[in-house]
C-alpha cells in the first residue's frame, strides 16, 4: 500500500504516523517508542484503535534514537505492506532560512546541523531519522517542518518581550513582587 510516514524524533522518543494516500489521506497506524535508553517501549495502534504492537526493550538494546529508529523500520518492515513515498519530519530548528517546509537534502541538513547549539535535545534527534533515510533511502523524498516557522514574519514589536528593553535587572526582579501587590 501507498503510504506516507510522519517522524518526530525528540530526546527520549520516536513517534510515528502511517497515513495511506488513496483518495483523501487517512492515517492508518499512530504509535511510539517511548523511554530510550532507560525503558523502552514501542507502542502502535490501528486506525481503528486496535493494538498492533506492546513491545518492551532492554535499555541496551535501544540506547539512543537511532536505535529507536532502527527498532522501529523494523518493526514496520516485518509487519506492514507498506510503500513508502515519502516522509514528513518535525525539525525545532530552521533558523532564519527556512520559514515553510522544505524538501531535505545533504545541504539542507548541513545547514540545519547549525542550529543544534539553540535546541540541543531536540535539534540531533530530529536530524537522526533524516540521515538515516538519507543514506539508506536517498530516492525517497523527505521534507521538514519547523517549529520555528510559527516565528518568522511576525513584526519586531511582536518579536520584542513586552518589558521596555531600559528597564534594569533590578527593576525586572522587583516585578512577581509588583505583581502580587497588585492582585
Amino acid at each position: 500500500m501507498d503510504a506516507i510516514l510522519v517522524v518526530n524524533a525528540g530526546s527520549s522518543s520516536v513517534k510515528f504516523q502511517i497515513f495511506d494516500i488513496e483518495g483523501a489521506p487517512r492515517r492508518l497506524i499512530k504509535g511510539q517508542l517511548d523511554g530510550i535508553g532507560t525503558r523502552p517501549r514501542l507502542r502502535a495502534d490501528a486506525s481503528d484503535k486496535s493494538s498492533l504492537i506492546d513491545q518492551t526493550y532492554a535499555p541496551d538494546k535501544v540506547p539512543d534514537v537511532p536505535a529507536a529508529i532502527a527498532a522501529v523500520a523494523s518493526w514496520l518492515r516485518e509487519t506492514q505492506n507498506l510503500n513508502l513515498l515519502a516522509v514528513g519530519h518535525r525539525v525545532v530548528h530552521g533558523g532564519p532560512k527556512y520559514d515553510r517546509p522544505v524538501v531535505i537534502d545533504e545541504a539542507v541538513v548541513a545547514n540545519l546541523e547549525q542550529y543544534v547549539s539553540l535546541a540541543p535535545l531536540h535539534q540531533p534527534n530530529n536530524l537522526a531519522p533524516i540521515r538515516t533515510l538519507l543514506k539508506r533511502r536517498p530516492e525517497l523524498p523527505q521534507v521538514a517542518c519547523f517549529d520555528t516557522a510559527f516565528h518568522h514574519g511576525h513584526s519586531a514589536v511582536a518579536d520584542h518581550f513586552a518589558i521596555p528593553a531600559n528597564m534594569s535587572p533590578s527593576a525586572c526582579a522587583r516585578l512577581p513582587r509588583l505583581w502580587q501587590r497588585a492582585a
